[in-house]
């Protein structure tokens, strides 16, 4: 799933990131992103951790099919006034990542945390995050 092309995210303007990178989308450094300070958004913070954690996601739950994916709870901390474009990355272990597709293949749930910095155009970071989200498997409704 390309995250970009949500309706909220499109709405306001989140990109795919630059692959060679390191970061998984971000906002560029527009006017419309910032607060009354002249700084970015709080809001515009979050909205970019959440769909830099749902990016991550999708990515390594390429293989499966009917996956649906809610985020649970999302816990933030503001680290510093930000700048400029801001972007997501994310880091998971990988074996909490063969933990995710082995809970998921044998109950057809799971619950997953991910971690998620926000670095701001002079490369601080300002956000960080840790976004559950709940995935389960779609079962078509029966009649």
């Amino acid at each position: 799933m390309d995250v970009s092309q949500l309706p909220f995210n499109r709405l306001i303007g989140l990109e795919l990131a630059n692959p060679d990178s390191g970061f998984l989308v971000c906002l560029p450094d527009k006017l419309q992103y910032t607060n009354h300070l002249g700084t970015v958004h709080g809001s515009a913070l979050l909205a970019v951790a959440e769909a830099g954690s749902g990016a991550f996601l999708s990515q390594h739950f390429t293989n499966e099919t009917g996956v649906i994916p809610v985020v649970r709870k999302l816990e933030a901390k503001f680290r510093k006034p930000a700048s400029g474009e801001v972007s997501a990355r994310c880091e998971v272990a990988s074996d909490e990542l063969v933990r995710w597709s082995t809970e998921f293949a044998s109950r057809g749930r799971v619950s997953a945390s991910i971690p998620v910095e926000v670095i701001d155009g002079t490369g601080a970071v300002v956000l960080s995050a840790t976004v559950e989200w709940f995935i389960v498997r779609d079962t078509p409704n029966l009649p």
